[in-house]
């Protein structure tokens, strides 16, 4: 399970093989004892939460990097090495 990026404590997460459980582009994203699983397509939650805060954090960067969180996804889907991806600043 690659950590694809890290900013202001959170880490996200894509795990290899992950497309049996949720069904679609998803990343995992671990804050303290918090973790969640949310959408790439529209930033959802699937599973698990995150403080509000921290989530719109996350969200926002879902948004400015949805592409390369797409291609990472094909990548990891296919047990392929993913990409490191810039951080929120």
């Amino acid at each position: 399970m690659p950590t694809i990026s890290m900013f202001y404590g959170i880490l996200i997460l894509m795990y290899f093989y992950d497309n049996k459980k949720h069904n679609c582009p998803h990343i995992h994203a671990e804050y303290g004892e918090y973790e969640a699983t949310i959408a790439i397509d529209d930033g959802s939650i699937l599973d698990g939460s995150l403080p509000s805060a921290k989530m719109k954090l996350v969200q926002a960067w879902i948004e400015i990097h949805r592409e390369d969180l797409l291609a990472d996804w094909k990548l990891a889907v296919s047990g392929e090495p993913v990409f490191k991806i810039e951080p929120l600043r």
